[in-house]
C-alpha cells in the first residue's frame, strides 16, 4: 500500500497547510495543521469530507488521483466548519448528480454559507445507527452535537473496522512534522481550546462509540491513529469528565514590574526543594494563552498570581481566567497570590471569579505580596506550599 492508503479501498486525500500562522483566526500553529479528507473506493464511491479552501487545488489533484476516473457517488458532510467544508459547493457543481450523506442540522448550514438549496433527491439525511452500504464496505453513521458544531456526526467503517472521528481526535501540527513530544501535547492543547467546553456531548458520543471495535481513527486533523487505541480512547475520556491527567501543580502568572513574577516562582522554587511533585510555570505576559488553558486542565493543582490594576485584577490575568470560564474549568484546587501596594483586591476578585465554577476548592492561606517580597512573604509561601501538597 502507498503513504496515501489507509486501508484496501480507502485513501487519504487531504492536505498540510505549513503557511498558516493561526488557526481559526487565535491559536498559534508553529508547525502548522493537516485538513484531512478520505475516500473510499468500492462498487461505490464515498468521498469523507473536503478540506480548506487555502488547500482547493491540491485536494482536488489529490481527489481526481484517486478517482482515477470514476465518478464519486456520495459525499459525507461530517462536519461544517470551513476548514473541512470549504469544497462543498465545488463538489456539488463538478458532479451534479453526486447525493450528500448528512445530518439535517449539516443542510441548513449548506445553505447559510453557499447559498444553495440542496434538493430532497440529493441528499441522503442519516442519524444514529443509519447504515450506507457502499458494497464490501459500510458506513454506519452516530451523530456528535455539539462535538463541536450541532451538525457533526462521525462515520465507522464496519469491514476495516476505522472510525471517521471528525474534529475528535484531532490535534494541531502538520502531517509532514514529526512531533518529538508524540501525540498527546499538540492533541491536548486543540482539545481543551476548541472541544473542551463540550465535555459532556464528548462524553455521550464515547458512549455510542463504546460496543465498537475500532482498529484505527482517522480524524479531520492530525495523523491517523493505528495502535493502542484503547489509550487515545481513555484519555478522551479523562479530558471530557474534566479529571485531571496528572497529578502536579501549574502556576500561572503576571506582574506590572517583577515583583509578583518573583513571589509565583519563589513559590515554584519552595515546591520543587521540598516536595515530590511535578510543578509547571507560565508567565501569561509572554507565554501562549491557550498552552496556558492547556496546562490548568492537565494539573489538578492551579496556583493564579496577578498584581491589583485598576481595583481590580491585571487585565491579562482576568482574560486567562475568562478562558478558563468558557471551557469549562472545573473540579480543580486553587489557590491565589496578589499583590498590592495600598488596596490590594486581586486576590478577591480572582477567587470570586474562580468560585463560580464547578467543583473548586480554594487552597488557603492566600498570599498577599505587599508591594515586594520580604522575609515574611516568603514563610507565607511556604505555607502555601505545604497546604498545596496536603
Amino acid at each position: 500500500m502507498n503513504e496515501k492508503t489507509i486501508a484496501p479501498g480507502i485513501q487519504y486525500i487531504g492536505a498540510d497547510d505549513t503557511e498558516l500562522d493561526l488557526f481559526e483566526g487565535q491559536y498559534a500553529i508553529p508547525e502548522g495543521i493537516s485538513y484531512n479528507s478520505y475516500i473510499i473506493l468500492d462498487e461505490k464511491v464515498a468521498v469523507l469530507d473536503t478540506i480548506d479552501a487555502r488547500k482547493t487545488n491540491e485536494w482536488m489533484d489529490n481527489l481526481t488521483q484517486a478517482l482515477d476516473g470514476r465518478r464519486p457517488d456520495y459525499l459525507v458532510v461530517s462536519h461544517m466548519e470551513p476548514d473541512h467544508s470549504s469544497n462543498v459547493k465545488l463538489v456539488l457543481d463538478t458532479w451534479p448528480d453526486i447525493t450528500v450523506v448528512c445530518t439535517q442540522k449539516a443542510v441548513q448550514l449548506i445553505t447559510r454559507f453557499f447559498g444553495v438549496e440542496l434538493p430532497q433527491e440529493r441528499v441522503m439525511l442519516v442519524k444514529d445507527g443509519d447504515t450506507l452500504p457502499l458494497g464490501e464496505h459500510t458506513l454506519r453513521f452516530f451523530t456528535a452535537p455539539m462535538v463541536h458544531w450541532p451538525e457533526v456526526m462521525v462515520e465507522y467503517e464496519e469491514k476495516e473496522k476505522i472510525l471517521f472521528s471528525a474534529d475528535a481526535f484531532g490535534k494541531f501540527g502538520a502531517l509532514s512534522y514529526d512531533d518529538p513530544e508524540g501525540w498527546a501535547c499538540e492533541a491536548r492543547r486543540y482539545y481543551f481550546n476548541i472541544v473542551g467546553k463540550y465535555g459532556a456531548q464528548v462524553q455521550m458520543l464515547l458512549k455510542k462509540l463504546g460496543s465498537l471495535d475500532i482498529q484505527k481513527i482517522c480524524p479531520l486533523h492530525g495523523p491517523v491513529l493505528d495502535q493502542d487505541i484503547a489509550y487515545y480512547v481513555n484519555t478522551y475520556n479523562t479530558w471530557s469528565s474534566y479529571e485531571p491527567e496528572d497529578s502536579g501543580i501549574f502556576i500561572a502568572y503576571c506582574s506590572l514590574h517583577g515583583n509578583t513574577e518573583e513571589a509565583a516562582l519563589k513559590l515554584a522554587s519552595i515546591i520543587k526543594s521540598d516536595y515530590d511533585v511535578k510543578v509547571s510555570t507560565a508567565d501569561l505576559r509572554r507565554d501562549d494563552l491557550h498552552e496556558a488553558v492547556e496546562d490548568a486542565f492537565r494539573y489538578d493543582r492551579l496556583v493564579l498570581a496577578a498584581p491589583t490594576y485598576d481595583g481590580g485584577v491585571m487585565p491579562i490575568m482576568e482574560d486567562f481566567i475568562h478562558h478558563l470560564q468558557i471551557k469549562n474549568y472545573q473540579n480543580r484546587r486553587v489557590a491565589f497570590i496578589e499583590n498590592g501596594s495600598w488596596a490590594p483586591m486581586a486576590a478577591k476578585k480572582m477567587r470570586e471569579a474562580m468560585e463560580q465554577l464547578k467543583g473548586i476548592t480554594v487552597v488557603e492561606p492566600i498570599v498577599t505580596v505587599e508591594s515586594t517580597v520580604k522575609p515574611q512573604t516568603v514563610e507565607k509561601l511556604k505555607e502555601l506550599a505545604a497546604a498545596l501538597n496536603a
